[in-house]
């Protein structure tokens, strides 16, 4: 088995070396950097090529919220905490459920902080945090690996799949290569990277970008996004708040103080405030037109003024 394994990584493009970094260790502080950032500007375009597929697997997130379901990420090390920070921003952000969207990580709560070597390897675990997770066909589960190969990874979204779940997967190596039974694979081929086999560096950056594009948009199918602003955000903080203020000025004109009547009216849902203030309505009638249109704002408001 360990034969085997070295030499599925010696083929993995993320862990070949890359010929614009053979001099990494003889260049200039300013050099170093130049050539890190030069790489990086590789990877936008790797992401971008694979919109098709984020596309697809938006639609099954969207569906999956929709009745009641989740997204589950599921990773290991770089990969493994990339799933956790998305999902934990979600609900500041969105006002989102905190179990809307949730990342397991191999190695449990204790290696998102300290990396625990070899927990990726133990495939029983990722089966079992399935299990653990109570998944369902209501759910979708994003395994996120830039190898493809990692057996926490592959034994969770295997078994997700048998449960019934939808399953996507997130990596950085070619498509050509990937040989899991998924329902979308998101393949940013992003090369080998700048320290050959360090996929905390253009791995990471890519999986990011890909994670806060399934997410985004997905929310933004939910109507928790009216124009470009965030108007379902909880105000939970101080920064929160203030920003709930300043969105709810700058969708509708008001001044410091006003903005902050409306929002302690609507009790702290900006978007009860912004139809409050745009449909000259009450908080009552602001719910009950915002729930008729779905929680889209935009639709909420269409026919302002025409039952005037």
């Amino acid at each position: 088995m360990s034969k085997e394994l070295f030499e599925h990584l010696g083929k993995l493009s993320t862990e070949q070396r890359n010929p614009r970094s053979m001099n990494l260790d003889s260049l200039s502080t300013e050099e170093i950097l130049k050539l890190i950032n030069s790489e990086d500007k590789l990877v936008p375009v790797a992401v971008e090529n694979e919109i098709p597929h984020i596309a697809q697997a938006v639609e099954h997130v969207v569906e999956a919220f929709k009745h009641g379901g989740r997204l589950i990420y599921v990773g290991a090390g770089t990969s493994g905490r990339l799933g956790i920070l998305d999902a934990s921003e979600c609900p500041p952000t969105f006002g989102s459920p905190h179990e809307m969207i949730v990342g397991v990580m191999a190695g449990g709560r204790d290696a998102v902080f300290r990396a625990k070597e070899g927990s990726e390897d133990r495939a029983d675990d990722g089966e079992q945090a399935m299990i653990d997770m109570r998944v369902t066909r209501k759910d979708v589960v994003c395994g996120i690996a830039a190898s493809r190969r990692t057996p926490y990874v592959v034994a969770a979204i295997n078994k997700a799949k048998e449960l019934g779940a939808k399953t996507l997967y997130v990596t950085t190596n070619p498509r050509a290569e990937f040989d899991l039974d998924v329902d979308v694979a998101i393949c940013a081929e992003i090369g080998p990277e700048v320290l050959a086999g360090s996929t905390r560096m253009k791995s990471g950056t890519a999986q990011k970008l890909v994670l806060n594009m399934i997410t985004t948009t997905s929310m933004v199918r939910l109507g928790k996004i009216y124009e470009n602003m965030m108007v379902d955000l909880q105000m939970n903080s101080k920064k929160l708040e203030e920003r709930a203020k300043r969105v709810v000025m700058i969708v509708t004109g008001l001044e410091y103080e006003e903005a902050a009547k409306y929002l302690e009216m609507a009790g702290g849902h900006v978007k009860t405030a912004l139809v409050m203030i745009l449909s000259g309505v009450d908080a009552d009638e602001a719910k009950e037109r915002l729930k008729k249109a779905n929680g889209f704002v935009r639709e909420a408001l269409k026919h302002v003024g025409e039952d005037k």
